[in-house]
């Protein structure tokens, strides 16, 4: 039983950011509302697009995990907005709670001990619970650590962030 209580340690330190990785909350901490839609160079994609995206994979592994009937989007174009399309507010917001709802109910299926995360999804016999939350914390690690980049290439981090401030080490 001890093996798996580190497991699950683990996969809630990595769900939630921290060690080597940045947490959503983090890289999204007292960001400019202006830049929402701002797309940094090279790059067809807005910040927006960038949470969206990491919105939509994430209901998508817990929709998989869940509902044997779910239907994942079409890839790639079902994983992301357009690039020309843009949000408000209001839809940066959505995308921001969505998010942070179903990382929490990823972290809420680590916690519960009576659910064996190794045993194969009853409806997906070659994947089991560990994986899709390993596939999720991992998809979100990288495009958040994206998200870190863009905001550093655009410098719009707050004076004195820990993470990057811009000045050479």
């Amino acid at each position: 039983m001890k093996a798996d209580k580190v497991m699950r340690s683990e996969l809630l330190a990595l769900l939630q950011g921290g060690n080597a990785h940045m947490s959503f909350d983090e890289v999204l901490a007292d960001f400019p509302q202006q830049f929402i839609n701002d797309r940094p160079p090279n790059t067809p994609y807005s910040f927006w697009h960038f949470v969206e995206h990491l919105r939509i994979t994430q209901w998508d592994i817990l929709g998989f995990i869940r509902n044997p009937g779910h239907v994942s989007p079409d890839y790639p174009a079902g994983y992301r907005p357009a690039p020309a399309q843009r949000t408000d507010q209001a839809g940066w917001q959505k995308s921001c709670d969505g998010f942070r709802a179903d990382l929490e109910a990823l972290q809420d299926m680590v916690r519960d001990e009576t659910l064996d995360l190794l045993v194969p999804i009853p409806h997906a016999r070659h994947f089991n619970i560990f994986r899709e939350i390993l596939l999720a914390a991992d998809h979100n690690a990288y495009h958040i650590g994206e998200i870190a980049i863009m905001r550093q290439i655009r410098e719009i981090w707050p004076a004195g962030n820990r993470y990057l401030t811009g000045k050479p080490d």
